[in-house]
């Protein structure tokens, strides 16, 4: 593997092995602050993978939707959290969150290009199921608005990080990696609603 690859991957590889089982919703973060909301995206493989997912598919798909799906992820994110905290209910949530790891990562295998209004507003519904999970933690964290940037930084940070493997595979012509790796995303989100 090329040394530009190694770590990246390597950070993917360790985010992946220390991050929690998918209920990473503790549906409670009492005394939770800006650390916490930070680490919160960090540790549950669901999340984790999403956004890195959709980072790499927005590298994959290029152009303005190298910015613009992690954007439309992370306004989505935004909506659900603010929902989720002021207690407006969403159906299959922890369901939603693992068939966005399957789309996401079929789209990414298959090198599927949808139109852009498409591809943003199915990312913005992904992003709005990941944040009502952690939305319905804010109320009962210390900091509310400290927790929420936390985790909207974190989201981005992953976002990145997917866009710059994404990038890097365009770059080196290693078109198959992103596609193996979405491989992998949506065999994870599959297991988890199959085991779930």
């Amino acid at each position: 593997m090329p040394r530009f690859l190694l770590s990246p991957a390597l950070a993917v590889l360790l985010l992946s092995a220390v991050a929690g089982p998918a209920a990473a919703h503790t549906f409670g973060a009492a005394g939770a602050g800006l650390a916490q909301g930070f680490l919160h995206p960090l540790g549950g493989w669901d999340h984790l993978l999403a956004m890195l997912a959709v980072g790499v598919w927005a590298a994959q798909l290029g152009g303005r939707a190298i910015w613009a799906a992690p954007a439309a992820f992370v306004t989505g994110l935004v909506l659900g959290a603010v929902m989720g905290m002021a207690g407006i209910g969403l159906v299959a949530v922890e369901t939603g969150i693992l068939a966005s790891l399957v789309i996401v990562g079929l789209l990414i295998a298959l090198a599927i290009r949808l139109p852009l209004a498409g591809g943003l507003a199915l990312v913005a519904l992904f992003g709005l199921v990941h944040g009502h999970a952690h939305g319905t933690e804010l109320p009962e964290a210390a900091s509310p608005l400290l927790y929420a940037v936390g985790f909207v930084a974190a989201s981005v940070l992953l976002h990145a990080a997917g866009v710059a493997l994404g990038t890097a595979a365009r770059r080196y012509a290693l078109p198959l990696l992103p596609r193996l790796g979405g491989g992998a995303v949506a065999a994870a989100g599959l297991s988890g609603l199959l085991l779930g």
